[in-house]
């Protein structure tokens, strides 16, 4: 890049007169809201109303377009859309010919942006750094004509300063943000003053500097900042577990999004173990043992208020002690019915199993499918004040008043056949049990089944008739299974499409054709797929819904259940008495426009030999 690099590409020279003070640079409301007016955006009315503002000396403080932004406006050009921060900035751009920058935080250099400058520098001049590479910096700003900084930074830095548009509330957001972790961080290295890893901590790769032997503690002041706004941002990104990942330098902190891994933040390997002993400290583990895997729990609340629990694990590993917190959110784990994806239909079968007075129920599908949801949502219908609804699980996911739950402890000889034994004691109704898990467990859930109360346990299989092939491989004499099993769910959890940028393209009848089979649904004219937007951090998609398989239990189906019997002969059967496949129910999620071809196909598994 050339020493211009910061200027700007539009060829009018009139351009920067047009919209920005000549002296200080800054955008000037009248010329910008005469170009909205002159380009039908706004109304006269609308012009005429911040116009007699401005001049009586309103919006001093603001932006031009901040001003603009916060009169909540119809767009004159988008009937039902209104001129946010975005449209405008987006509007702006074209005109000046300056990119807007989407920021998302997960993808930044935090460390890097915020050496750039002082927090007092950027804060003066409403800038901030974005990105850093060896020739360049990024440079986010909501004022493009204000010159003042740019030739000073540039000189400083010795680095091009490539400019981009920024919104003004965008600019705070993130100078917040950025600059006080970094600077819990930095607080927090300087305050143990070593590079070597805290005393106690293993580490198979430790290097020793002579003369320092500092260390920091899981009360400082700035490690509490840290843990705070880790937990916090958390709960804003929608995390489904925090990673807390020690190496011999820096250490790294990834968050689970809709079921995919994000890279946040690296902090020094220090540092790091004195988060984890702190997170500790609050889930009531023992701080001192950093050899044993330990588990623990904290409840918190978020930035609504709302009650949110972590469930925490501790594992060794070469470079000390790596944490992960798997994160509760009530509003996530009791859904209503239909916010969990079931179509009508399915919703009805799925209703109809649970109503039976006794049986078994199984639902199935690999960790993070979704299983658990499902359970305590339908648990939490069924549990009312007349019924005596007993868990037994390993661990408690959730904490839930309307039932009566027991823990798997194996200390002391408790396991899942144990606790089923204790709660047919109990005068129960209904059974929930965690997983089935072994022979004695599966036995111990029949005869719990067959002494007349309602089952419902998980199975890890890949869909719904490999369910009976396991139980039948655990020992369980196929006979029973004819008599107790109610049926069997099947789950995965699909990424849903952002509303804010899908986009409508042609369907390609072949992919949808091998999708359906076997079987056949007819194709849509077009469906959506994936954008990139800041709402879903360009990755097309916000937040999952669920795909489902159920198979139930009917005459033609049990006689299919045979010591020696074929599962290709039990899954044709269940196809042909209604069950739908995986990636058949996430064929109608797709013709609905939740989600993409692409992405049923990441998760459900491929079609067996039907």
């Amino acid at each position: 890049m050339s020493a211009n690099a910061f200027q700007f590409s539009n060829n009018d020279d009139d351009m920067p007169s047009k919209f920005a003070d000549p002296v200080t640079g800054k955008l000037m409301l009248a010329p910008i809201l005469d170009e909205l007016l002159a380009d039908g955006m706004i109304s006269s009315e609308n012009h005429q109303i911040l116009t007699t503002v401005r001049t009586s000396g309103g919006q001093a403080d603001k932006t031009a377009l901040q001003g603009i932004a916060e009169c909540n406006w119809d767009n004159q050009l988008s009937p039902g859309s209104k001129l946010n921060a975005n449209v405008l900035l987006n509007w702006l751009s074209a005109k000046i010919d300056v990119p807007v920058k989407r920021v998302d935080p997960l993808n930044t250099d935090v460390a890097a942006v915020t050496s750039v400058m002082s927090v007092a520098y950027a804060k003066r001049f409403q800038i901030i750094a974005l990105e850093v590479t060896p020739t360049s910096v990024v440079i986010g700003t909501c004022e493009p004509f204000d010159q003042s900084w740019k030739y000073e930074l540039s000189k400083v830095l010795k680095k091009d300063i490539v400019a981009v548009l920024l919104s003004s509330d965008d600019i705070n957001r993130y100078l917040q943000e950025f600059y006080s972790v970094s600077k819990s961080v930095l607080g927090a290295k300087k305050q143990q003053n070593t590079h070597a890893p805290a005393s106690g901590v293993q580490n198979l790769e430790q290097m020793m500097e002579l003369g320092r032997s500092g260390k920091l503690e899981a009360n400082d002041q700035h490690v509490i900042n840290i843990v705070d706004w880790l937990l916090q941002y958390a709960f804003e990104q929608r995390a489904s577990d925090i990673h807390l990942e020690p190496a011999r330098d820096q250490s790294a902190v990834r968050f689970r999004i809709d079921g995919v891994l994000h890279h946040v933040y690296e902090v020094p390997a220090t540092v790091m173990a004195a988060i984890t002993s702190r997170i500790k400290i609050l889930g009531r583990m023992d701080v001192a043992e950093k050899r044993r895997p330990q588990d623990g729990r904290i409840k918190t609340r978020n930035e609504e208020g709302r009650e949110v629990e972590l469930r925490l694990s501790t594992m060794p590993t070469a470079f000390g002690e790596k944490m992960v917190m798997r994160v509760f959110d009530p509003d996530v784990l009791l859904k209503k019915p239909v916010e969990l994806g079931f179509t009508e239909k399915e919703q009805e079968v799925w209703e109809g199993m649970l109503k039976a007075p006794h049986g078994i129920i199984l639902v199935t599908g690999p960790t993070g499918s979704g299983k658990t949801t499902t359970l305590y949502t339908s648990l939490q219908q069924l549990a009312t004040p007349q019924v005596n609804l007993c868990t037994v699980e390993d661990p408690i996911e959730l904490i839930v008043p309307a039932f009566n739950q027991m823990q798997v402890q194996p200390n002391i000889e408790l396991d899942f056949a144990t606790g089923i034994r204790t709660l047919l004691r109990q005068d129960p109704d209904i059974i929930m049990v965690g997983e089935i898990r072994d022979v004695e467990t599966a036995q111990m859930a029949i005869q719990a089944a067959l002494t007349g109360h309602l089952v419902i346990s998980t199975l890890h299989t890949n869909d719904a008739p490999a369910a009976i092939t396991r139980l039948l491989e655990l020992g369980i004499p196929y006979y029973l299974l004819r008599n107790t099993l109610i049926g069997v769910l099947a789950q995965r959890l699909v990424r849903t499409l952002c509303p804010n940028c899908s986009i409508t393209v042609p369907v390609d009848v072949d992919d949808w054709n091998g999708l359906v089979s076997p079987v056949g649904l007819e194709p849509p004219q077009v469906v959506q797929e994936k954008g990139g937007c800041q709402e879903c951090r360009d990755t097309g998609y916000k937040g999952r819904v669920g795909l489902y398989e159920i198979m139930q239990m009917t005459d033609s189906v049990k006689r299919k259940i045979l010591p020696d019997g074929d599962i290709s002969d039990l899954r044709d059967q269940a196809v042909k008495d209604g069950m739908e496949p995986l990636r058949v129910s996430g064929a109608r999620k797709v013709a609905s426009g939740l989600t993409t071809m692409s992405e049923v196909l990441r998760v459900a598994p491929p079609p067996m030999d039907y």
